[in-house]
């Protein structure tokens, strides 16, 4: 069923800083659509706010008190006779209930869908609804490790052992490559599980993690997607991310090198299934490992802008 339309935008307010707060004014001004700009005490005098036909104190300069409080970001929204909230990326910008909360002030919250961000948040969540698309994933676990017990580590050991060495424990909520370590023998896996949890809940405030193999050789492939309204999600191209530090992304290359057509095809088609499953408006990048193989497994998706 066709979703009605939504109302012309008049005025933005962009729930971010620096460079992709200048990028969004940018557009706004070549739509016709009025900014506002959002700062704290340290960026006063910051080029996005001078940028901006209108501009909003949101608190002290720590993030965590400022840009971070969703709050205060949709209650400058509504005094500046804003319309729609922008958060760029960082930030607010993949947390659902934050989305919830402009949607629930009247406010277009451009980005995906509550429901849809709360889906791909949770990377766990994720590969079940890849499974559902019929999306091939990474073979490893479905739901948070339990090792409370002697037998729940057991079963999370003999998990292991069926997924196969090496292996990764990661986080299922954030991601920068936080939260996980690479488990090369049975008798790492205790102390591997006990790091990332930690690291996790302190980066994340979730400290869940699961299992996934660890693909020896493999390629990380993303393919950007686009969205709308009507339920027409579109694939816009594919770069290589294999370049890494600390699962860190260094180079990104576009369009991917060494694929084939039929693989460049396969890619695109498996990203926009993924994504249209779970509802997808606006921008989203659907990560992927090639393997030495050539099969493509599915990571993660990223329901914001691109960095």
């Amino acid at each position: 069923m066709r979703r009605s339309a939504r109302p012309s935008l008049k005025r933005v307010l962009i729930a971010n800083r620096g460079e992709i707060a200048l990028r969004i004014i940018r557009a706004c001004r070549d739509a016709e659509i009025e900014s506002v700009a959002v700062f704290s005490d340290a960026d006063r005098t910051a080029r996005h706010v001078r940028a901006a036909d209108h501009a909003r104190h949101i608190g002290p300069a720590p993030a965590t008190e400022s840009y971070l409080v969703g709050g205060r970001i949709v209650e400058a929204a509504l005094r500046s006779g804003a319309d729609a909230i922008h958060p760029g990326y960082g930030f607010l910008s993949e947390r659902a209930d934050f989305a919830a909360s402009c949607e629930a002030a009247g406010l277009v919250f451009i980005g995906p869908s509550p429901e849809t961000l709360a889906r791909l948040g949770d990377k766990l969540a994720a590969r079940r609804a890849a499974i559902s698309a019929e999306v091939p994933i990474v073979p490893g676990t479905f739901e948070p490790l339990r090792t409370d017990s002697p037998q729940a580590m057991a079963e999370v050991a003999a998990e292991a052992e069926r997924i196969g060495w090496p292996l990764l424990v990661k986080a299922a909520a954030g991601g920068g490559g936080r939260g996980m370590r690479r488990v090369d023998h049975p008798a790492e896996l205790a102390a591997a599980i006990a790091a990332a949890t930690r690291e996790a809940a302190a980066a994340f405030g979730d400290g869940a993690v699961y299992l996934e193999r660890f693909v020896e050789g493999g390629r990380h492939v993303e393919v950007q997607l686009l969205g709308d309204d009507h339920g027409t999600v579109v694939a816009l191209g594919e770069r290589d991310c294999s370049v890494q530090r600390r699962h860190q992304k260094l180079v990104e290359e576009a369009p991917a090198p060494g694929l084939s057509t039929e693989q460049r095809r396969t890619v695109h088609t498996l990203a926009v299934r993924i994504a249209a499953t779970v509802g997808l408006r606006n921008a989203a990048t659907a990560e992927f490992l090639l393997t030495p193989n050539g099969d493509f497994y599915f990571l993660e998706v990223n329901a914001r802008l691109q960095v």
